[in-house]
């Protein structure tokens, strides 16, 4: 009898390849908004609506798509959805490098944020399911890294091409970049077990993706249009009913999407809201950074992406010692997301007489915090989920990333509006935002500890399980399956 096939593992040029795949699809959220001024004098001479939903696009599409793409990811293959997701993303991003006019641009931004919601889930499920238990803590400090990184190479690469291309070559440099990856992905990537176990439920998608996409909506356009304008009070109605009718849905369905009441687990509410809190300050920083640093400290394009360079030093360095603490998640949550709260309060007092160097340093605080708490806060929604739905939870959780950081820009964007300038309107916004980051920790750091050890990942497992209990229903976890940015004007700066 043959002997049979070895387990793949993780090795580095893996780690190396899904981490290039992540900052490649993360680093396209922030580097169009650097090329808003450009945009705007350009050929297809976009109006001010047309430019704002040129960078909405990408968001709203990548966020609203994540769990079902997750899901995709589960049931037909994760490395088959990577590969997918890179030739959508290379094929939106063509669209966007040709785009005669305005449409076809917001298109192509569309389907290269369809393709990075196929991206970032299976990445980090791939890892999940090679790491093992054992790995699984170092494997999302990387994969956070990517994530950071990410955020640095779009505002260099925006402000260089910027300052000394153009925005069609910066969409035609994905092109090469995108079959270079999928080359790479094709040559090292293993393919992990399929999970027969995970549903698309068509219905539940349709419901669950709408909801998203309407409260995404509202939330990113509220500061333009008014909060209670028809418009925004109708988006968030919309978005509620729909996710309620998916949960209702959820609930009767033996073969649905992801069943809610895994949420009835403190411990997965606890996580997800870190991740939005963590995310919700850092882009509301990104928010007010680059209209400090050119339009208060005079900097240039180029060398404004270059100065928010410090915020990668401490995603870079802490995440590996973040990891040597993983049996100990609560106090590293709960001291990462006071750190990101403290470091906007100290970038509150900035003024146009704040040397850079001390600017820097409350980066580096902010940097710090997100480095220590977002591996343990990705690992723990991922953990909270049966292995089979790596992807799902991955989704779930980079959903909850994206819902942070449009309300992060949207709350910051509309303190800056009731104050005459950036400078007037920079410290109350930001000093809101970290008020509002400490007292989510609070409670982060409170639902965190009001569970033992592991309750969330039994509460999801008992859920699945018991809707197994007749034909066609959710898989068991049985462990046989696999294991926005910125808008033109003062309303919208670059993001990561």
């Amino acid at each position: 009898m043959p002997s049979p096939a070895p387990t793949p593992v993780l090795t580095r040029p893996v780690v190396l390849v899904l981490c290039a795949c992540v900052l490649v699809a993360q680093s396209m959220v922030a580097a169009v908004n650097l090329l808003i001024p450009q945009l705007a004098a350009s050929s297809p001479h976009p109006s001010h609506t047309q430019l704002l939903w040129t960078v909405d696009a990408y968001v709203i599409v990548f966020a609203g798509l994540l769990v079902p793409a997750g899901a995709l990811g589960d049931r037909y293959g994760r490395k088959g959805a990577l590969l997918a997701g890179l030739a959508l993303f290379a094929a939106g991003a063509a669209t966007s490098a040709l785009a005669p006019q305005p449409a076809l641009l917001i298109a192509g931004r569309g389907v290269s944020g369809a393709g990075a919601a196929l991206i970032m889930p299976a990445t980090m499920s791939v890892m999940v399911q090679l790491a093992g238990p054992e790995r699984r803590a170092r494997a999302m400090a990387s994969w956070t890294l990517a994530i950071g990184l990410g955020g640095l190479a779009g505002n260099l690469g925006g402000g260089l091409a910027g300052q000394f291309l153009s925005w069609r070559a910066l969409f035609a440099l994905m092109l090469p970049l995108s079959a270079l990856l999928a080359l790479a992905v094709a040559v090292t990537v293993p393919r992990t077990a399929r999970s027969p176990h995970s549903n698309l439920d068509p219905l539940g998608t349709v419901l669950l993706t709408g909801g998203l996409v309407a409260v995404l909506f509202g939330i990113i356009e509220g500061p333009e249009h008014g909060w209670t304008s028809p418009d925004i009070l109708t988006a968030f109605a919309a978005g509620g009913l729909l996710v309620a009718a998916f949960t209702g849905h959820a609930l009767r369905s033996r073969t649905a999407l992801f069943d809610p009441r895994v949420f009835a687990a403190p411990r997965l509410r606890a996580v997800t809201l870190g991740m939005a809190t963590g995310f919700f300050g850092l882009f509301a920083l990104f928010y007010v950074n680059s209209q400090y640093l050119q339009g208060v400290k005079g900097y240039g394009a180029a060398l404004t992406g270059v100065a928010i360079t410090p915020l990668v030093a401490g995603m870079t360095l802490v995440p590996r010692l973040a990891a040597r603490w993983a049996p100990y998640p609560r106090p590293v949550i709960g001291g990462g997301l006071a750190l990101i709260g403290l470091g906007l309060l100290g970038v509150s007092t900035a003024d146009a007489g704040t040397p850079y160097p001390l600017y820097a340093c409350w980066l580096l605080v902010i940097s710090a915090g997100m480095g220590l708490s977002m591996p343990a806060l990705t690992l723990g929604v991922v953990t909270s989920l049966p292995p089979h739905q790596a992807g799902l939870g991955s989704g779930l959780g980079t959903s909850a990333r994206e819902l942070g950081a449009a309300l992060g820009v949207a709350v910051t964007g509309t303190i800056l509006s009731a104050h005459p300038d950036l400078t007037h309107g920079m410290g109350p916004a930001l000093r809101t935002v970290a008020v509002v980051v400490l007292a989510a920790t609070v409670v982060v750091v409170t639902g965190h500890g009001g569970a033992g050890k592991g309750t969330a990942t039994a509460t999801a497992r008992t859920a699945d399980t018991a809707r197994t209990a007749a034909p066609g229903a959710m898989g068991a976890p049985d462990g046989t399956g696999p294991t926005a940015a910125g808008k033109a004007g003062r309303r919208r700066t670059p993001t990561a």
